[in-house]
């Protein structure tokens, strides 16, 4: 009985172990994974803070930067203002970058929208949305998506902003 019950304490000490590993992974660090890549990028349509109806359907033709944050989270924070600048810098060659909030409340969400001076759309995430492109299991994870509607990248964690440009601007280029 013993025995027994020293195993179950280190099965259950391994197995949070690991899930605090994960998350930590998922929120710290730069990686690229293949998760998803060359797949379709899985349709939604939802509406934006303003009501827009935002749709990835009516993204094909352009490069999609699909970006699941929160405002609680701190290297979302930090990555945000590169994304209103790549906005701004690549709207018009056919960038469209799409915020996908995992905040339990609009609220919050629209302060930030508007403290950070967002120039693009963002949506209100769900369970089922982030299960369809493979579970967000830290946060910020970012999809870039090609103008065909195929995920070319799954960048989990704080990526730094030269690699977004450089694959934004890979992918604007053909």
């Amino acid at each position: 009985m013993r025995t027994r019950t020293v195993v179950l304490l280190v099965v259950l000490v391994a197995v949070v172990g690991y899930q605090i590993y994960r998350g930590r992974r998922g929120t710290s660090g730069v990686r690229s994974v293949a998760t998803g890549v060359g797949q379709v990028a899985p349709a939604f349509a939802l509406n934006d803070l303003a009501g827009q109806k935002v749709e990835m359907a009516g993204l094909r033709g352009k490069v999609v930067l699909l970006d699941f944050w929160a405002t609680w989270c701190a290297p979302c924070r930090e990555e945000i203002p590169h994304f209103v600048e790549m906005q701004e810098k690549y709207r018009g060659q056919g960038l469209e970058i799409v915020g996908v909030s995992v905040d339990d409340s609009a609220e919050p969400v629209r302060k930030f929208y508007q403290e950070y001076k967002m120039n693009y759309p963002v949506v209100m995430g769900d369970e089922k949305l982030a299960g369809a492109y493979g579970g967000v299991l830290g946060l910020p994870i970012a999809f870039l998506i090609d103008r065909d509607g195929k995920v070319v990248k799954k960048h989990i964690g704080q990526t730094d902003a030269a690699v977004f440009e450089r694959e934004v601007g890979e992918l604007l280029g053909k």
